[in-house]
């Protein structure tokens, strides 16, 4: 292992003043040397005794001897903690001033809880926690007047853990975090920092404790450093605490559970038998977090009432937590067909992008997985039963309220809408919730999953208002159309981002079900489709994206080529279809996206006229007449015709599988080569005019790509169409 560098610049303690208790030996000693060697001016306070509080010494004239012989400056102070004003007196009459306090000092009387006296238990407080919080409060008034202050308190891994034989140090230790928890809020305004240390190092008090071959490593100097950094200026935290030893520290903090609400509503009882029965969820920290402040804890119990108040903790809700980052964005965005061959693909794909996004439709997951979760659906069917080879998905609406986030922790409540019966089965809707941590809405997900064979119990046929309903096509031509192909490992990975459903990926499974193989999960056709409307008609930007409904018509075979055909509407809704190109099958009906602005690519304004497009017509024809032809030359062009300075159209020119069209390259490909030129020398270069050497030269003609594909092309420019 390669040691770190130091840095160019050391840290400095030029001009500040700093107390440090119990500094005679040990930890204490290695501060106030660090200390005095980096500028300070150093208080070594010491009373003097042995670790157990007893007898006197001259420990910290030896301290302030060794700081002198360096070159720095300190003075002794040989008063106990309990008389902090003291030792604070001796900074200020010595200096004028205290910037640091590192209260220390310390002692032990350990003794097993039966024999443990009053003295000892009194004793162990005076000295750890009354003595430092009799110097913090006697430094208090200088550093708020300052305006500066860095305070760190002491503890200890006993305090953290417990340790036997040490209940009067152990609870002295761990009060003195909760006394630097408060220290920290209430010196924030005044630029007063307060850490605290959890060391464990060689000293008199560890000697005879630690096993001997530890106790050799355990240097009080590696702890120094980490000590003298929490002091200086450049240092933002306050109320952390740090543990160290050995030339390693770390951070250490208290985290909550998600726990379980033990009653359904807000005038019930709780019995110690559901407590019981819910006692492994009690104590589940699968889902633990850290809590930065009191008001957070309040917080999250007054949700908790609102809940119940409400009614919504109850067998027909379920609360889940979804936590997310940039590798399961990722994940999604290669599981609904995001590739690195397309470059704009490449903001959901690198999360080091500046424009790195998330697709609006990962936020299906926290509903759908919540709701899969559950008991839900079940709990909504009470006449029958039913398994998963039962259950199909039948419908989903996503509405996003907020901007997308990349990453984040999501609370998501989802509760049974309706149940209709459809008579060759029941309609189970539920909706989902999601709120981030400040308790903002950030998506609503509504999921209808129709359960084979339930129907027939009686029961209401249509949907409530508040479900929201589908919108048929159009009954025009559709504005634009865009094709996409999946791949056949498409489930495998989709499947990755929660939809763990044995259908997509288990042949022998997907074959009870009645499919030869393992279909396509129905999110994933969605997410898909999406995906292309927002290319087309949405900027590419998630940020436009408001909703979005779909309905799964039929199942998609992965390795398949959808087709998304769109519409735009008023309102800035995009109403779609989808459909499978080789069997013409429609698998997703009924769709549409609605946007908070709809975004036009150039290449899409259908109404632009312009004389090229009769040259591209004569391509096309000509490569319908000879496809074998046209394959050989085994590459896609693009070319972009300008107007008036500005691209007006896009033409592809697919002779990797004999197509022709208008419009950027389908299904995420990439063009070989890429020209530009105008309209009207796109017409001269067709009629012979113009020779592509000439007008490549001449700067007409503009050229990306593989430069040598493009005089394969040459027999397809000439035309004989009427211009």
């Amino acid at each position: 292992m390669v040691a770190p560098k130091e840095p160019a610049q050391k840290l400095r303690y030029d001009g500040r003043v700093v107390v440090v208790t119990g500094a005679g030996a040990g930890l204490g000693r290695e501060y106030a040397l660090l200390f005095g060697s980096r500028g300070a001016k150093v208080v070594v306070n010491d009373l003097g005794g042995n670790f157990h509080g007893q007898g006197k010494s001259n420990a910290a004239d030896k301290v302030v001897e060794e700081i002198r012989a360096a070159g720095g400056v300190a003075v002794p102070d040989y008063n106990s903690v309990v008389d902090g004003d003291k030792i604070v007196q001796t900074a200020l009459e010595n200096f004028g001033r205290i910037d640091v306090l590192v209260n220390n000092a310390g002692i032990l009387r350990d003794r097993s809880l039966a024999r443990i006296s009053d003295e000892d238990w009194n004793l162990i407080h005076d000295v750890h926690l009354k003595g430092s919080f009799l110097t913090t409060r006697a430094a208090w008034p200088v550093m708020k007047k300052q305006n500066y202050g860095r305070i760190i308190m002491t503890s200890s891994n006993s305090g953290v853990y417990g340790n036997f034989g040490q209940a009067n140090y152990s609870a002295a230790k761990l009060g003195l975090v909760g006394l630097a928890n408060t220290v920290a809020i209430e010196g924030a305004k005044n630029n007063i920092h307060c850490n605290v240390i959890v060391p464990t190092a060689a000293s008199r008090m560890t000697e005879g404790i630690l096993p001997e071959i530890l106790f050799n490593e355990l240097k009080p100097k590696l702890i120094a450093p980490v000590v003298a950094y929490l002091c200086h200026e450049s240092c933002d935290d306050t109320g952390a605490i740090i543990e160290s030893a050995a030339g390693w520290a770390t951070k250490v903090y208290f985290v909550r559970g998600k726990g379980c609400v033990l009653r359904s509503a807000i005038d019930e009882d709780v019995s110690p038998e559901y407590v019981e029965k819910v006692w492994n969820r009690v104590t589940d920290m699968s889902e633990a977090r850290r809590l930065n402040a009191i008001g957070e804890a309040s917080l999250s119990l007054v949700g908790m009432l609102e809940k119940l108040r409400d009614g919504k903790n109850n067998e027909n809700s379920v609360t889940e937590t979804f936590r997310y980052g940039f590798k399961d964005v990722i994940l999604y965005a290669l599981g609904v067909g995001a590739t690195v061959t397309d470059p704009t693909d490449l903001k959901f794909l690198y999360e080091n992008n500046p424009d790195f996004s998330v697709l609006p439709t990962f936020f299906v997951l926290p509903g759908i997985l919540a709701v899969m979760g559950s008991s839900l659906t079940a709990s909504a069917i009470t006449h029958t039963t039913f398994d998963l080879t039962n259950i199909l998905h039948g419908e989903q609406y996503l509405e996003l309220f907020e901007a997308p986030p990349t990453e984040g922790v999501l609370t998501t409540t989802s509760t049974v809408l309706d149940v209709v019966d459809k008579k060759s089965g029941a309609l189970v809707i539920t909706q989902s919730d999601s709120y981030d941590e400040q308790g903002t809405l950030i998506a609503r997900n509504q999921s209808s999953t129709f359960v084979v064979g339930a129907g027939n119990f009686n029961g209401k046929t249509k949907a409530g208002p508040e479900v929201k309903p589908l919108v048929p096509n159009p009954k025009r031509s559709p504005d634009a159309s865009v094709e996409v192909p999946t791949q056949r490992d498409q489930a495998a990975v989709y499947r990755l981002s929660g939809d763990l459903n044995p259908m997509h990926i288990d042949p022998s499974f997907s074959a009870i079900a009645g499919y030869k193989v393992p279909i396509l999960h129905g999110l994933c056709t969605m997410g898909v489709s999406v995906k292309a409307v927002l290319k087309q008609f949405g900027g590419d930007d998630p940020a436009l994206f408001r909703a979005a409904k779909v309905r799964f018509s039929k199942p998609v075979l992965p390795g398949q080529t959808l087709r998304v055909d769109m519409w735009k509407e008023p309102n800035n809704r995009v109403c779609f279809r989808t459909v499978v190109v080789e069997t013409n099958a429609e698998v997703l009906s009924g769709a549409y996206v609605d946007f908070k602005q709809i975004v036009i690519k150039p290449n899409m304004t259908a109404a632009v006229d312009l004389q090229s497009d009769a040259v591209f017509a004569g391509i096309k024809d000509r490569v319908a007449e000879n496809e074998a032809k046209a394959k050989a030359i085994n590459a896609v062009f693009l070319y972009k015709i300008t107007s008036g300075g500005k691209v007006a159209k896009e033409w592809v020119l697919d002779l990797k599988n004999a197509k022709v069209y208008e419009g950027s390259v389908q299904g995420g490909g990439k063009a070989d080569t890429t020209m530009t030129i105008a309209d009207g020398d796109m017409i001269e270069l067709a009629l012979g005019k113009l020779q592509p050497q000439t007008a490549f030269m001449k700067g007409k003609l503009k050229i990306t790509g593989n430069i040598m594909l493009a005089q394969k092309l040459a027999p397809l420019l000439k035309t004989e169409a009427k211009l």
